[in-house]
């Protein structure tokens, strides 16, 4: 008898590992990797007949025939309905917030919109690739859950707030005045793929990572390069 199959869509490396824990702690099941959009179509899934499609971590639009053909679940940063939009994690950190939920919900047109299957606390301390991480960690949790579970998804409660997704401009370190800010906007930049903190001079840019803080000073790895024209 063929096994029944679940999906994790995402195209980043870090989730490499996630994959390879789900199959080991859900080895009834087979678990098929999707890393591209144009890898993600109702015909692809339709051989695979999955179960589940989960997007651990998806930056592109769902089409409305995958997500209506199939139980489609994102994962979001955020405690839903509070922070639905882009850029979640900057988000977050730019108005104080120290830890978040990580939201598993079914994926409907509305954005960010549809009824919650799991919600598990996520702190939000450290740089933004040791949060990633960290929700990776976690997501592996829930999807192992939501497989064994099958909780019902249900309505999100609560007043929506929403966030817009943040630009790469965004990132400019020259608008700050207080260390904190600072050292926020740097760490929480610090992730493979994201654009890093800068400031500018007239020819140069300067990337800061690997940031620490003390009352006094903040202490960062600095790479400079020339400015490409603009």
């Amino acid at each position: 008898m063929a096994r029944s199959a679940i999906v994790i869509a995402t195209p980043h490396a870090r989730h490499d590992d996630l994959e390879q824990r789900v199959r080991d702690d859900l080895p009834g099941y087979e678990v098929v990797r999707v890393r591209s959009r144009e890898d993600l179509t109702f015909n692809t899934l339709e051989k695979i007949k999955p179960i589940f499609v989960f997007f651990p971590h998806w930056s592109w639009l769902i089409p409305e025939d995958v997500y209506s053909g199939f139980d489609c679940v994102i994962f979001h940063m955020t405690d839903l309905p509070y922070g639905r939009g882009g850029s979640p994690l900057q988000n977050l950190i730019v108005r104080g917030n120290c830890d978040t939920m990580l939201s598993a919900f079914k994926c409907v047109k509305e954005l960010d919109a549809g009824p919650l299957y799991l919600k598990r606390p996520l702190s939000l301390v450290g740089t933004a690739e040791d949060i990633l991480q960290q929700a990776a960690d976690l997501t592996v949790e829930m999807i192992v859950e939501i497989v064994e579970k099958r909780p019902p998804p249900l309505p999100q409660k609560g007043d929506v707030v929403e966030f817009k997704r943040r630009r790469p401009e965004d990132g400019d370190l020259s608008r700050l005045e207080e260390l904190k800010q600072v050292y926020d906007h740097i760490r929480m930049l610090d992730a493979v793929g994201y654009p890093q903190a800068f400031l500018k001079t007239g020819s140069l840019q300067f990337e800061f990572s690997g940031a620490r803080m003390n009352e006094e000073f903040i202490e960062a790895k600095v790479r400079i390069r020339r400015r490409s024209n603009e």
